[in-house]
Parts: C-alpha cells; sequence; structure tokens
C-alpha cells in the first residue's frame, strides 16, 4: 500500500486555508472566463450566423463563436501559467514543506506574504524558477525508462500492450514530480536553484521505485475521485448551456472537463502534493546523491544534462560528484 497519510496531507490543506481559497479564486475564475468567453462567442457567432442565407447559419456560426471564446482563453491561461506557478503553486509549497517539517507558518492572508517572500527568497526572478521547473519537467520524463524498464523484465511478444499501458501509467504518476523538487529546494534554504533541482531529481530517481510505487496509488485515487466530479459537473454545465444559442449540447462535456479541472486544481493537487511530499522527505533522510545517478540520467535526458550544465555554471558552481575530492 501506500506510504503517506491521508490524516496529515487532510490536515495540511486545512492549515493552509488561505491558498486552497487563492487557488479557487483562481482556478474556479478561470472557469467562469471559459463560460463567459464561450457563452459570448457563441451568441455573437448566432448573431452573425443570420446574416448568412443557410439556413444552419446560426447554429453553425455560434458553434464556431464558442470555439473562438473558448480558445481565446486557453491561450490567456498559458500565458499566465508562469504568474500562477510563481505566486499560487511555489507559494503553496513552500508553506506545505514547512508544515511538513514542523515548523509554524502565519495564518489568514498573512500565509500569503509570508509564503511570497520565501520563494523570492530562493527564486529572485519568476522565470528562474519557471526555467528550473521546465527542465526538471524535462529530466523527469527519463526516470520512467531508467526506473521502470518493465519491457526488460518482460520479454513476452504478446505482452507489449501491457507493458505498454502500465509504462503510460508510471508516466503520468510523475505529474507533480517537479512540484516535490520544487519543495525539496525550498526546504533546504538553497541559494542555488539549479543545482537543488539537480540535486532532487538524482534523489527521486534513486529511490524511484519507491516513490512511483506511492505515486501510482496516488494516481488511481485522484484519478477515481476526478471521475466523479466530472459526472457530478455535467449537469451544472449542461445547464448553463441550455441558456447559449444554438446546438450546444456538445460543449457541456467541455464545460464538465473544465469544472472538473477547477476542482482538480483547487482541491485534489495540493493533497496530491502533500502527500508525495511526505514520502520524499522521509524516503531521503541522510541520503546523498549518487553520481551514477547523475551519469545515467545526464546520459538518457538532454533536458537533465542541461540542467547540470546551468548548476555547473550558476553562481557559486555545482558539485561534480564523480570528481574526487581533496583530503
Amino acid at each position: 500500500m501506500w506510504d503517506f497519510s491521508i490524516a496529515r496531507s487532510v490536515s495540511i490543506m486545512m492549515r493552509t486555508w488561505p491558498f486552497i481559497v487563492f487557488r479557487m479564486i483562481v482556478y474556479f475564475g478561470i472557469t467562469v472566463a471559459y463560460i463567459m468567453a464561450t457563452g459570448t462567442g457563441a451568441s455573437v457567432g448566432y448573431g452573425v450566423g443570420h446574416i448568412s442565407t443557410d439556413p444552419d447559419g446560426p447554429m453553425s456560426f455560434a458553434l464556431w463563436g464558442g470555439v473562438v471564446g473558448f480558445g481565446v482563453v486557453s491561450i490567456a491561461v498559458y500565458w499566465i501559467r508562469e504568474y500562477i506557478l510563481y505566486v499560487l503553486k511555489a507559494g503553496h509549497i513552500a508553506v506545505m514543506a514547512h508544515l511538513i517539517d514542523g515548523h509554524d507558518v502565519p495564518d489568514g492572508q498573512g500565509q500569503i506574504a509570508y509564503a511570497k517572500e520565501v520563494v523570492t527568497q530562493r527564486f529572485a526572478e519568476a522565470n528562474i524558477l519557471f526555467v528550473v521547473d521546465q527542465l526538471v519537467k524535462g529530466a523527469i520524463r527519463a526516470i520512467t525508462g531508467l526506473i521502470g524498464g518493465i519491457a526488460a523484465f518482460l520479454p513476452i511478444p504478446g505482452l507489449s500492450g501491457i507493458v505498454s499501458f502500465i509504462n503510460t501509467v508510471i508516466r503520468l504518476s510523475l505529474t507533480y514530480v517537479d512540484e516535490i523538487i520544487l519543495g525539496y529546494n525550498i526546504r533546504i534554504n538553497s541559494n542555488s536553484p539549479f543545482e537543488t533541482a539537480r540535486q532532487g531529481v538524482v534523489l527521486y530517481a534513486q529511490n524511484g521505485k519507491h516513490m512511483v510505487k506511492n505515486a501510482i496509488w496516488l494516481a488511481v485515487i485522484m484519478w477515481g475521485v476526478s471521475f466523479v466530479i466530472f459526472l457530478l459537473m455535467l449537469a451544472p454545465a449542461a445547464a448553463i448551456l441550455w441558456v447559449m444559442p444554438g446546438q450546444l449540447a456538445g460543449w457541456a462535456f467541455v464545460l464538465a472537463i473544465v469544472f472538473a479541472w477547477a476542482f482538480k486544481a483547487a482541491f485534489i493537487e495540493p493533497f496530491a502534493i502533500a502527500s508525495l511530499m511526505q514520502v520524499y522527505f522521509e524516503t531521503i533522510e541522510g541520503q546523498t546523491p549518487n553520481p551514477e545517478w547523475d551519469r545515467r540520467l545526464a546520459e538518457a535526458s538532454s533536458k537533465f544534462r542541461e540542467l547540470r550544465d546551468k548548476a555547473l555554471g550558476s553562481f557559486g558552481g555545482g558539485s561534480r560528484w564523480d570528481t574526487p575530492r581533496a583530503a
């Protein structure tokens, strides 16, 4: 079974309620923006469609208007993702990391200000955190093959489909590893984010099987809850679209996904991160990064090589673990 405490994860979420509320405002605000943009686009398209001589013109234009509105909000969300990572996700992770280690944190609005100060001390600019995050995400993709190696242990042609499915599950279970590495970066008060991220990835990889086992259990729990939420959101999404012009019933499915995504981002993701950080911090206690894993990751991932190069070239330099130290 899993090695994290569900009760402790829920307790951490409750103690970080200011960030849960913050997440609700941001992600449900994005959901409202999707609804309004889709509705406005559909309404405008429906009106423009009456100019067409085609009797199906209004409905066709309404559909495409909704697509355009949905796309505009998606582009906006893509461009603000860096801000969301810096202010919202990193701040919440900073507070959770301190709580897991038993430190006291402020309550109320002071908690958000406290977290912002901690993140700013570690990452002076948002783009530094964003670059670190993207490099870690790229490096994590190499871990699946290095720690899984399932195909090597099941060399049976008929099982290739099952092996592919299992490896896909493993890849999906690694969704929050970059957040865990960010928590590690904040936890050790690092002033060299690239070097610490490099160490964090190596520590995760050398404990990969243990971490992936817990991540898979957590992924199963999350997917189950997310699917139930999606089913529950179909009705309100359909009700909202019922008042829109045109034949937009298919959009109920899309909006239900957006609703479920917002709920997942606001409530389920913090639970997952708190759970995996518990396991990660406890597992790596007293360990040092293994130079062999550093080498294997560098051979398998161009993103990890870039991360290592930035660590070695950063102010203060990184560690050349494969070079013997002078006595």
